[in-house]
C-alpha cells in the first residue's frame, strides 16, 4: 500500500519539537482523539521507548505496539507499529525541517509494510481514513507545541 504523509508548519524551532516528540508520553495529548488506553514501556524517550494503545478508526478497534526504532535529533523519529495480531506492520515517520524563515516544517508518515488482505483490497478508503485523523494529529500537534514550549524570540 501507498503510505500517507501529512504536514504542518509550527513557529517552534527543529530542536524544541524533536525535543518534545521525542517523549513517547507526549503523544497521547494529540492522538487522543483515535488512540487510548496508553500502557507505556521501555525508557521514556528515545529509541526502545514505546507504548501499547487501543486504536479507534473506521468502525473498528485494535491494539496497536509501538516501539521507537530510529531516532536522529533533531531531524527524525521512526516509530515501528504493529497491530491485527502482526498482520499488520508499519513504519510512523517523523521528520523536521527548519523553514527558510523561523520555524519548522513536522512531516509524519504512515508506510505500511504489511497489511490484512481486507485492508489491501480496500487501500483507497484505508488511506484516506488514515489521512484523515493524521490531518487532525497534525495540528493538535502544533496545539499541544504552543502550550509546552515556547516559539523563538518570546
Amino acid at each position: 500500500m501507498k503510505s500517507v504523509t501529512v504536514s504542518i508548519d509550527v513557529p517552534q524551532t527543529p530542536e524544541q519539537v524533536y525535543d518534545f516528540l521525542d517523549v513517547i508520553a507526549h503523544h497521547e495529548r494529540f492522538t487522543d482523539h483515535y488512540l487510548s488506553d496508553w500502557r507505556y514501556n521501555g525508557p521514556g524517550r528515545g529509541i526502545g521507548s514505546g507504548a501499547t494503545v487501543t486504536a479507534a478508526l473506521g468502525g473498528t478497534r485494535t491494539d496497536i505496539t509501538i516501539e521507537v526504532v530510529e531516532a536522529e535529533a533533531p531531524r527524525r523519529i521512526v516509530e515501528r507499529n504493529v497491530s491485527a495480531t502482526g498482520r499488520r506492520l508499519a513504519h510512523g515517520t517523523y521528520t523536521i525541517e527548519p523553514l527558510a524563515t523561523e520555524g519548522s516544517l513536522v512531516s509524519f508518515t504512515y508506510a505500511w509494510v504489511r497489511a490484512p488482505l481486507a485492508e489491501r483490497l480496500l487501500a483507497p478508503a484505508v488511506r484516506a481514513t488514515m489521512r484523515r485523523a493524521n490531518r487532525t494529529v497534525m495540528r493538535r500537534l502544533a496545539t499541544e507545541l504552543a502550550r509546552h514550549v515556547s516559539a523563538p524570540g518570546t
